[in-house]
């Protein structure tokens, strides 16, 4: 069971983590570059947690990037992104 987490930093003042898993959502609304957690296909930026960006949203990692990366999250272009160095 893979599950993702998602930070909503800026939700009524409070911290909020949206857990879902992949299979519980419809395939369209999944952007399909990103394989092991579900990110919106069209929606704000996403960045991994932890690091230098400033979402709205963020992912956990590691995340298996198989297409394009229209979030940038794998920087290396190694097919892994969000990963722990």
């Amino acid at each position: 069971m893979i599950k993702q987490k998602f930070f909503f930093p800026a939700l009524m003042g409070t911290a909020v983590f949206l857990m879902s898993e992949r299979p519980a959502l419809a395939q369209s609304d999944c952007h399909p570059s990103y394989k092991n957690v579900c990110l919106p296909p069209n929606g704000p930026d996403v960045d991994c947690a932890g690091g230098g960006g400033n979402g709205p949203l963020y992912v956990e990692g590691p995340v298996r990037v198989v297409g394009p990366d229209p979030y940038r999250l794998d920087r290396d272009g190694d097919g892994v992104a969000c990963e722990k160095k």
